[in-house]
């Protein structure tokens, strides 16, 4: 299956690591290059004093500054990531309690008069599955696939593959049956208005989920985080190998795999509705989701004519 566009770059700098560290276009290298040089200038001045025998080095230094800065970094970037995927994890639970709550107020509140009129309610039911499902489709880039097929009628699931935006067709399709039920009689004004309002928040949902998946770590944060860290992690053993000799090699690897697996949680879970092992489990989601509607279908629903009339 395809994945979103977002997931192809996260893919992309996952398996070029090295070409994003040393990227220029799109870097602050071309910013920052004067405030470089006159930190090398400064640097080459201490060691000309340095070698005419002034006092001037300060080794506690050497690796606590560092450190401190990669860390502070480092933070951010994983803090950053963690806000994006509880963000989603919310929007998420909120779709999962709203199409409940929706479910429950449609199949108990809208009469049934005909076998007809429970025939449209159950559809409908399986619309609110539809649109999470779609809504999981749409993030991960995915096309209108046999996951929506069984939750809809033919025609509707023909239609559905020609439109750009799915979700939002379903959930016009949502509205319009409230409406029609509405001009029926068969909901009053206060009911149409409070499950209308439950079908603006799974659309909210939607709003927050596209706002995540289109608004990524800017890339200039990402090269220069990768530059870093890799800065970092080959200055290592310059730092280590006096004091540890033959277990400098270790010790340097042990530090990157910390570091670097920092930054790589990070960059997993800034997209969470991809196939990553650590996004979230939209699948399981949206499955828990149609078994709670299947659940609801075979409970007695608010029925009045058509069985009454049956019974005689």
């Amino acid at each position: 299956m395809a994945k979103s566009k977002l997931s192809n770059d996260t893919d992309w700098k996952k398996n070029h690591w090295f070409r994003v560290a040393l990227r220029l276009q799109g870097s602050v290298i071309p910013s920052i290059l004067p405030r470089v040089l006159l930190s090398s200038v400064f640097g080459v001045f201490i060691s000309i004093l340095h070698h005419f025998g002034f006092s001037v080095s300060l080794s506690v230094l050497s690796g606590v500054v560092p450190s401190i800065v990669l860390g502070l970094l480092l933070v951010f970037r994983t803090n950053t990531a963690y806000e994006r995927f509880w963000e989603g994890r919310k929007a998420w639970g909120t779709l999962v309690n709203t199409v409940r709550n929706f479910a429950r107020q449609i199949w108990g509140a809208i009469e049934e008069h005909t076998p007809e009129d429970r025939t449209a309610k159950v559809t409908t039911l399986r619309l609110l599955v539809a649109f999470a499902v779609s809504i999981k489709l749409h993030l991960r880039g995915e096309p209108v696939n046999s996951e929506l097929e069984a939750l809809m009628s033919q025609e509707q699931y023909q239609l559905l593959k020609t439109m750009n935006h799915p979700p939002l067709e379903i959930a016009f399709w949502i509205g319009d049956y409230l409406q029609e039920q509405q001009r029926r009689g068969y909901l009053n004004t206060y009911q149409l208005t409070g499950m209308l309002k439950l079908l603006d928040t799974m659309v909210d949902v939607l709003g927050a989920c596209e706002r995540i998946l289109k608004t990524p770590i800017p890339l200039a944060y990402s090269i220069h985080l990768k530059q870093l860290l890799l800065i970092y992690c080959l200055s290592l053993p310059f730092q280590l190998v006096d004091g540890l000799n033959g277990w400098t090699g270790f010790v340097s690897g042990l530090i990157s795999f910390a570091v670097f697996g920092i930054e790589e949680i990070g960059i997993e879970i800034e997209n969470p509705f991809g196939y990553d092992a650590n996004d979230l489990p939209l699948d399981t989601i949206c499955a828990t989701m149609q078994r709670n509607i299947e659940d609801l279908i075979t409970l007695a629903p608010c029925v009045r004519n058509w069985k009454s009339a049956a019974m005689k």
